[in-house]
């Protein structure tokens, strides 16, 4: 594990470089779903290390990409679905699906499509819950649970690591400190703005260190979706260009790699498993979805260095110019 200078100096130099519908439990749930936290009320929880102990800070950033269709092939009673692919700049590639949305930002009638398209970053943290308001939540048998915290507790949380105040890794077993996550409502929306850390440490436990010495630590990582290989790049591609141009999910095309959450793979047979071979989303890592907890997703858009698509900004015209593009 990173010291905190080493911390605050990886966070300097990220920012050096950067020059971006709730269910209730259904089951025991290694997420824990702040969101279903009510109004007015707050969760206590404490941060742990990261597992892998070659990662700088105790979290792992996930960049998705989700792609809206207007239902699903073949199924006239189907409502539209979403599905979300990875970003490939989180595996420190290049992604095909932003070098054409950056582009749209140039043009002030693309820019709300370049938002719906743009990369959606959350964090998975590990942790415990000390005080907990949701009555129905159904922790499981390993109390050390996943957070996937979203970009506005994020900042909470990175303002205090650049605070010269705080001394101490807040993650320290002995001398760390509880966060403490408060929800109100801005706007018609769930807000986490006036969450913070308590100003008391605090050492765990000893039910607390009976779980890590028992369980151990989640290594982060594990929980990010599996790096495309390239024929899953070209089906995201190919993905994304029918999403633009509202066309419905094609579930026998797509679904061995990519499909709507509670959607089966399609193999011909509804018995046989989708092949072994196939970068399919099943043998990905977890892909936990991260609450929405604000209205509209800020954008942020890179310099552009493609043109600004032309015509009047229609599904049609963003194609014609991808297509000619890859031409």
């Amino acid at each position: 594990m990173a010291s905190l200078a080493e911390i605050r100096a990886k966070l300097k130099e990220q920012e050096a470089n950067a020059g971006g519908g709730n269910r209730g439990p259904q089951g025991p749930n290694p997420i824990y779903p702040f969101w279903n936290i009510k109004e007015g009320e707050s969760a206590t929880m404490r941060f742990l290390p990261d597992g892998d102990q070659d990662n700088t800070f105790f979290w792992k950033e996930r960049l998705m990409i989700k792609l809206p269709f207007a239902g699903v092939k073949g199924d006239t009673a189907s409502r539209p679905v979403q599905v979300q692919v990875p970003c490939m700049e989180m595996y420190g590639e290049s992604c095909g699906i932003l070098a054409e949305v950056r582009g749209w930002f140039k043009d002030a009638s693309l820019e709300d499509m370049g938002r719906k398209y743009w990369k959606k970053r959350s964090y998975i943290f590990q942790g415990f819950v000390n005080d907990n308001p949701i009555a129905d939540d159904q922790a499981p048998e390993n109390p050390i649970r996943r957070f996937i915290i979203g970009p506005q507790i994020f900042q909470i949380i990175k303002a205090a690591l650049m605070d010269p105040d705080m001394e101490e890794l807040p993650t320290d077993y002995t001398a760390g400190v509880d966060f403490r996550l408060n929800k109100t409502s801005k706007g018609g929306y769930a807000d986490y703005g006036t969450s913070n850390w308590a100003r008391r440490d605090r050492p765990l436990n000893d039910q607390e260190m009976a779980a890590i010495n028992t369980h151990g630590l989640f290594n982060l990582s594990d929980f990010l979706p599996k790096k495309p290989d390239a024929t899953a790049i070209k089906v995201m591609q190919e993905m994304f260009e029918a999403s633009v141009d509202g066309e419905a999910y094609d579930a026998d095309r797509w679904s061995n790699y990519f499909r709507p959450s509670g959607m089966q793979a399609r193999t011909g047979d509804p018995q046989v498993a989708p092949s072994a071979n196939a970068t399919a989303v099943s043998q990905s890592a977890p892909v936990e979805a991260a609450p929405v907890a604000t209205p509209t997703p800020v954008a942020t858009p890179a310099p552009a260095a493609e043109a600004a698509p032309a015509g009047d900004g229609s599904a049609s015209d963003i194609l014609a110019m991808i297509r000619s593009r890859q031409g």
